[in-house]
């Protein structure tokens, strides 16, 4: 069975404080808008690699992509046409 976005938000959530997430998708390509103080000064492959841990082998067997867009609370409200 394929997972649903809510699911794929509830994964992240479970491995990242997050004040906002938006997930999109299909059921094996996603598109997640990420919000976290847990970002704060750290590069984007950083953040990329935070959001892969919380997701876990779900990416190797659930999710064939998944596009990130990775803030931290102050950039996101200076992004908030994102």
């Amino acid at each position: 069975m394929l997972p649903t976005p809510e699911q794929i938000e509830g994964y992240i959530q479970q491995g990242i404080q997050c004040t906002h997430i938006k997930v999109e998708g299909d059921g094996q390509h996603f598109f997640a808008t990420i919000v976290s103080p847990e970002f704060e000064g750290k590069r984007l492959i950083q953040r990329h690699q935070l959001v892969y841990g919380a997701m876990g082998d779900r990416m190797k067997a659930e999710v064939h992509a998944l596009s990130i867009k990775a803030f931290t609370p102050e950039e996101f409200v200076q992004n908030s046409d994102v």
